[in-house]
């Protein structure tokens, strides 16, 4: 790559190689701020092939496949690389055309590729089987030499992990989980989620502590909001009771004290008043 960017002025090609370098950074992350700026490395560069390249990526990332096929065929063109042919075949599927993706994987440029390259070959042309409804197929495609090593490669966890996965496809319980713990073996750096499809198969639930924590927060606060709401109710009983004891009295200045009152006849010169509990205890 940067042999290709000297052959553009010194600041432009400082300036494609920062964007191509945030493609790089955000891709897996972002794919489409990633795709943002191999749009924009594309539009300074667009005669570089690893500028194509890059924007082939970025839009394979955020599943734009027919511009991400363009561009890659556009970067084999320019320097006659046989190395994207595995992920343009990709490209083929994610546009619905698994039989093409089958051709290419019949077609001579399949063995010029290295070894990693051909066991992507491998593994598109079982999903393009699958694609079609083809699961025996599918298996019987990824069973290779590759697959039987026990030697670990960069590639043996993502093959173990579709073999298994066409296995379980099939209804092979059995011999799917024995895959998915091979994978987990040759799996160091946890590229895949075969931990989990073994736990499903065995019947294991995890539990995410930070979703069960929050939960657990939520619990909390409602039982703190029923508390709320039933010293609410407990003050309006009480409020009510004391109500309830008021009553309504006047002054009898015959007797010169309170007496209450009833439905006989009271003299108007006589005050009403309603006198509460405290009130009357203190009379």
């Amino acid at each position: 790559m940067r042999q290709e960017l000297l052959s553009l002025p010194k600041g432009l090609a400082e300036e494609v190689s920062r964007n191509l370098v945030m493609v790089a950074r955000l891709i897996d992350e972002d794919p489409e701020q990633a795709y943002a700026y191999a749009r924009i490395a594309l539009r300074l560069a667009s005669r570089v092939a690893a500028v194509r390249e890059a924007a082939g990526f970025a839009a394979y990332a955020t599943q734009k496949y027919s511009e991400a096929l363009a561009e890659f065929r556009a970067s084999k063109r320019m320097t006659g690389s046989v190395e994207l042919w595995p992920v343009m075949a990709d490209c083929e599927r994610g546009l619905g055309r698994p039989e093409r993706a089958l051709a290419m994987a019949g077609e001579p440029e399949v063995q010029k590729l290295d070894k990693a390259g051909q066991v992507e070959m491998r593994l598109v042309a079982a999903g393009a089987r699958r694609d079609m409804g083809e699961l025996d197929a599918a298996i019987v495609t990824l069973q290779s030499p590759e697959l039987a090593s026990n030697s670990v490669q960069p590639w043996t966890a993502r093959l173990r992990y579709a073999y298994a996965d066409a296995l379980l496809a099939a209804g092979r319980e059995d011999e799917a989980r024995e895959w998915f713990a091979k994978t987990l073996e040759a799996d160091k750096d946890g590229a895949t989620d075969a931990s989990d499809r073994l736990a499903e198969i065995d019947g294991v639930e995890f539990v995410d502590a930070a979703v069960e924590e929050e939960e657990e927060a939520a619990d909390l606060a409602d039982d703190l909001d029923l508390d709320e709401d039933d010293e609410d109710e407990d003050e309006a009983e009480v409020a009510a009771a004391e109500r309830a004891t008021d009553q309504a009295e006047y002054y009898d200045e015959d007797d010169e004290e309170y007496e209450p009152l009833d439905e006989a006849d009271v003299d108007a010169t006589d005050e009403i008043v309603v006198v509460e509990d405290d009130e009357r205890d203190k009379a």
